[in-house]
């Protein structure tokens, strides 16, 4: 899914409280991380993780969270799962071409909208009347 977030000019990295040796020795070992094109950043000192208040101080590590940031690095839209839950990419995806379609349109995105649909007009004027 990397080249269709780069398509839409979205940076993508993955971050993490684990070492670059630890990042170096998961992309040689999991098939998996194998094919990550995308950077893998090591937190070790907690600065990022704790800045994002995603940090779970009693573990020592970042609980898993998605976080999309805009062009002036606004965070937007922060998402965390518990650790039982992975994320789902197609959501995330569906939710930055939400975010893009509505800066570009000016449009609202409604509840289970899908690129292709239509937004609705947005407007105090319009509260109860769409």
């Amino acid at each position: 899914m990397y080249p269709v977030f780069q398509s839409l000019n979205a940076e993508v990295l993955a971050i993490s409280t684990d070492s670059v040796y630890a990042h170096k020795v998961f992309t040689e070992v999991s098939p998996m991380l194998s094919n990550v094109m995308y950077p893998l950043v090591s937190d070790r000192n907690h600065e990022i993780s704790r800045s994002y208040r995603v940090l779970n101080a009693a573990a020592g590590a970042a609980t898993r969270a998605t976080i999309i940031i805009d062009p002036e690095g606004l965070i937007i839209s922060k998402m965390v799962y518990p650790s039982e839950v992975g994320r789902n990419i197609y959501e995330i995806l569906r939710l930055l071409q939400g975010i893009q379609y509505s800066c570009e349109t000016g449009k609202g995105v409604p509840a289970n909208w899908m690129p292709g649909n239509p937004g609705i007009a947005k407007g105090a004027n319009l509260i109860g009347k769409i």
